[in-house]
C-alpha cells in the first residue's frame, strides 16, 4: 500500500480553524449545541440569508462537524464536503439535489442493494434509471439516454468487486454533460481517488472504513463548492439527515487512525484472500488484486481494504448456512470496515432467480477482515470449510 504522506497529515492532523485561535486542544471540541445566538438581529437575519456559510442552526453547520468535512474534502483533492446522519441520507442527497422528473440515473456495476432500493423509490416521481453490468466503454456509451443526468460508479462493485476503468467512462459523460457520482467506500481516499480520475462526485458510506470502530453511522458527499451548496439547499437542509456533532468527534478520531488500520486491513485481507484460492472447498475468490487487468488496478488503487468474498462450491442455501454458523471469530452481520471481523451472504434461501439474474453465484460469502490477525482468522475459515466435507 502507497500511502500519500500529506493524507496522512491530514488524517492525523488536528483542526487548523481552531489552532489559528490560539493554544490547541490536540482533540477537536465537541460543539454540542443546536442552535446559535446572535449579538443582534440583523446578524441573525444575515446569517439566515447564507445558511450555507453561516452558524445559525446545527441542521444547517456546526463546527464539530465543519471539521471533519474539511478533512475529507481534502483526502478527496475536492473544493467541499458535506456531512451527513448515514451512507444513505449522503445518497439520497445527491440523487434528490441534482435530480428532476423525467431524468434518467445509470447505475454500471454492481450497486449498493439500498441504492437501487431508493432509486426504484423515485421511479413513483418519474425519474427513470438502469442498471449496467456490462463494463466495457461501448456497451456504457449505448446504455446512455437522452435524459441521463446521473451516472452512478461503483469501483470495485458490490459482492462481485469488480474494477471499472473511471477514467474512460467519466470521460464520456462528461462530453455528454451528464455528472458522474462514484462511491468510494470501499477504496476509501488513501486508495482511489475519483475526482483525479474524472468524477465529478463522491460519497462515502463514513460508517465503514473511515470512521473504522463500529459506532457510529455516518455518510459524505465531496464535490464542487457550487455542487455541494446546491446539495446543501435542494436536499440536506430540508431533509434533516445532519451528522450529529458528537459523531462527528468519533469521525475524526476514527480518521486519525485510518492509514495504520487500513495498511493491516490490506495485509491480512491479501493472505486470506490467497489462502481461500488454494482451498478445494472454493471455486473462485473476488478480490480486486486477483483480476486478470492488473493494469487498471494498478493505474487506479494505491492500495486494497480488506472487503473481499469467494463462492463455495457447493452452493445451496444449507451449505451457506453450515459454513457461516461454524465460523467462531468472524461474526454474523451486516455493514463492513471495522476493528472486528464480519461474514454475511446474499443467499437468502429464497432469492435464487434474483441472484442468477444479478449474476451473483449462489454460494457466495463476503468476509469484512477485521483486526484479529490473519493467522486467527484462516484458521477460523479452514474449521468451518472442514464441515463442508
Amino acid at each position: 500500500m502507497l500511502i500519500d504522506p500529506s493524507d496522512v497529515a491530514i488524517c492525523v492532523a488536528g483542526d487548523e480553524e481552531i489552532e489559528a485561535q490560539g493554544a490547541a486542544p490536540t482533540s477537536t471540541p465537541i460543539v454540542q449545541t443546536s442552535l446559535f445566538t446572535f449579538p443582534n438581529f440583523q446578524a441573525l437575519v444575515d446569517g439566515l440569508g447564507a445558511e450555507h456559510r453561516s452558524h445559525v442552526y446545527t441542521r444547517g453547520r456546526n463546527p464539530t462537524v465543519e471539521a471533519v468535512e474539511r478533512k475529507l474534502a481534502a483526502l478527496e483533492r475536492g473544493e467541499a464536503c458535506k456531512c451527513f446522519g448515514s451512507g444513505m441520507a449522503a445518497i439520497s442527497a445527491v440523487m434528490l439535489g441534482l435530480l428532476r422528473s423525467g431524468d434518467h440515473i445509470l447505475f454500471v456495476n454492481h450497486t449498493y442493494g439500498p441504492t437501487l432500493q431508493l432509486a426504484e423509490h423515485l421511479s413513483r416521481f418519474g425519474i427513470e434509471h438502469d442498471l449496467l453490468l456490462d463494463l466495457d466503454v461501448h456497451a456504457f456509451e449505448q446504455a446512455l439516454r437522452p435524459n441521463t443526468q446521473l451516472v452512478w460508479l461503483e469501483s470495485p462493485g458490490t459482492m462481485l468487486f469488480r474494477v471499472l476503468d473511471i477514467p474512460a467512462l467519466t470521460s464520456v459523460a462528461r462530453e455528454r454533460g451528464i455528472p458522474t457520482c462514484v462511491d468510494n467506500s470501499w477504496a476509501t481516499p488513501l486508495c482511489q481517488k475519483p475526482l483525479s480520475l474524472g468524477a465529478d462526485i463522491v460519497v462515502h458510506s463514513c460508517t465503514k472504513y473511515l470512521a473504522g470502530h463500529s459506532d457510529l453511522v455516518a455518510g459524505a458527499v465531496i464535490s464542487t463548492s457550487e455542487r455541494i451548496e446546491e446539495i446543501f439547499f435542494r436536499a440536506f437542509l430540508l431533509n434533516g439527515g445532519i451528522l450529529a456533532p458528537f459523531d462527528a468527534w468519533l469521525l475524526l478520531r476514527g480518521l486519525r487512525t485510518l492509514p495504520i488500520r487500513l495498511r493491516q486491513h490490506e495485509a491480512d485481507a491479501l493472505r486470506v484472500a490467497r489462502f481461500l484460492q488454494g482451498h478445494p472447498a472454493v471455486r473462485r475468490v473476488f478480490h480486486p488484486a486477483l483480476t486478470e487487468d492488473s493494469q487498471l488496478v494498478e493505474r487506479q488503487f494505491s492500495g486494497y481494504s480488506g472487503l473481499l468474498s469467494f463462492e463455495l462450491v457447493r452452493g445451496d442455501f444449507e451449505s451457506v448456512a453450515r459454513f457461516i454458523d461454524g465460523l467462531r471469530r468472524f461474526r454474523i452481520g451486516v455493514s463492513w470496515g471495522g476493528v472486528e471481523s464480519l461474514v454475511i451472504s446474499p443467499n437468502r434461501g429464497t432469492n435464487r432467480l434474483e441472484l442468477e439474474a444479478r449474476g451473483i453465484p449462489p454460494g457466495m460469502v463476503r468476509l469484512s477482515i477485521g483486526l484479529e490477525g490473519s493467522d486467527v482468522l484462516i484458521d477460523d475459515l479452514a474449521g468451518a470449510l472442514d464441515l463442508l466435507g
